[in-house]
């Protein structure tokens, strides 16, 4: 079973972080059971805020093996970056599973909710073209900061992940199934971010319980995140 992480900044991470991919290659890692999984994808960094540029791989735990950092994820890139390259992303992976994690930046600087959403089923589409029984967790959007002095951007993210939770249950396959991934309960963006929107430790674990959870419910991957 391959794994493909899917996501923004809040994804990548940056210099110093253990980003909620770290947690989830330890969750695979001990939920696994001997049974063979790779993490793949065409990126292994981190954005580094000096350079303005994904070019760091100072990761929090230095051993953090080499092949179980890489992802398809970048800071300030969303759906409408992703939509185009995810085809050939798949196929040349031959990823398995995607777990996706994007929106916010989509919302709050490129397309609106109706835009975005287009983008997500160009996204599924290409996808499939790469990999016609791929497999996708899609995490809605958590409102970050900006929606406690912005309503306008904050109905955007509420429509979008009405929109999302649709497309997910029009897309559907059985050959080919979805998962809305449910948004941490208890997820605080006061205590589980260091900026309002990027995720410390314990917003790391949040997620990637999230996505954990899913998989482990409808597809029995995995177990229980612990």
């Amino acid at each position: 079973m391959r794994f493909m992480f899917v996501g923004d900044s809040m994804t990548i991470g940056r210099a110093g972080d253990y980003t909620w991919r770290y947690r989830m290659w330890q969750h695979l890692d001990a939920t696994s059971d001997g049974r063979p999984y790779e993490i793949v994808g065409p990126r292994t960094e981190l954005y580094d805020p000096a350079a303005d540029a994904p070019v760091s791989h100072q990761y929090a735990d230095p051993a953090f093996p080499a092949d179980a950092r890489r992802h398809l994820s970048g800071w300030g890139e969303g759906w409408l970056h992703m939509a185009p390259v995810i085809g050939e992303t798949v196929a040349a992976t031959k990823a398995d599973v995607l777990l996706v994690s994007l929106g916010l930046i989509d919302l709050g600087f490129y397309t609106d909710s109706t835009q975005t959403t287009g983008n997500v089923r160009a996204f599924i589409a290409g996808a499939r073209g790469g990999n016609p029984h791929i497999r996708a967790v899609l995490l809605p959007v958590i409102p970050n900061i900006r929606a406690r002095h912005d309503a306008p951007f904050a109905a955007e993210c509420a429509r979008f992940n009405e929109l999302l939770a649709k497309s997910v249950a029009d897309l559907d396959q059985p050959g080919s199934p979805l998962l809305l991934a449910s948004p941490p309960e208890s997820y605080d963006i006061d205590t589980d971010t260091y900026d309002g929107t990027h995720p410390g430790p314990s917003g790391e674990h949040k997620l990637a319980a999230a996505f954990a959870t899913a998989m482990h419910q409808a597809w029995a991957l995995g177990g229980p995140y612990t």
